[in-house]
């Protein structure tokens, strides 16, 4: 059996510079909004939306509501999506560590559009080129084209993305 080669491709300090500037970013395109939401995906999209929040309650005037969305990745319609907020014409950004085929991005994204939102965007840390589904991330921290055998792991120690890897 051969080891999978495991292949640093953002450190701490990198992560930390990409989530500066998707969080000015995500203030750039709502600068004319008072609140947003940030939705993290649980998991690693939890985390980077949380990571967000944190930066974008710094540097811009907007009132920043996170919360986040349970979905069973491997098999989405096995299990009901659980999210419980209202978001009835609110600016809505869904958060991902990494889309890969952009499945889970897409049941989600289906979920929340059973409200009445006045905008949505998309947002990762990592976006793959190699998707299954009809996915384009509006806001990106670090494009990566990968084969379809490789893997994207994003390494985490309680709230903070400490370095995420191509294996």
């Amino acid at each position: 059996m051969t080891k999978k080669k495991r292949v640093l491709i953002l450190d701490k300090e990198r992560i930390s510079y990409k989530l500066q500037r998707m969080a000015y970013e995500i203030w750039e395109h709502n600068s004319s909004e008072k609140e947003i939401v940030l939705i993290g995906i649980d998991g690693g999209g939890r985390i980077v939306a949380e990571n967000l929040s944190v930066i974008l309650k710094k540097i811009s005037p907007l009132q920043v509501v996170t919360t986040s969305i349970s979905i069973n990745k491997k098999k989405p319609l096995n299990n009901a999506i659980a999210f419980n907020e209202d978001l009835t014409g609110r600016a809505v950004i869904l958060v991902d560590d990494v889309v890969n085929s952009g499945k889970t991005m897409i049941y989600s994204l289906h979920t929340l559009l059973s409200y009445d939102i006045k905008k949505l965007m998309v947002a990762v840390l990592v976006d793959r080129k190699h998707k299954s589904f009809p996915i384009a991330s509006d806001i990106v921290g670090h494009p990566v084209a990968t084969t379809l055998q490789e893997h994207i792991e994003v390494e985490t120690e309680g709230n903070e993305i400490v370095a995420v890897y191509l294996e």
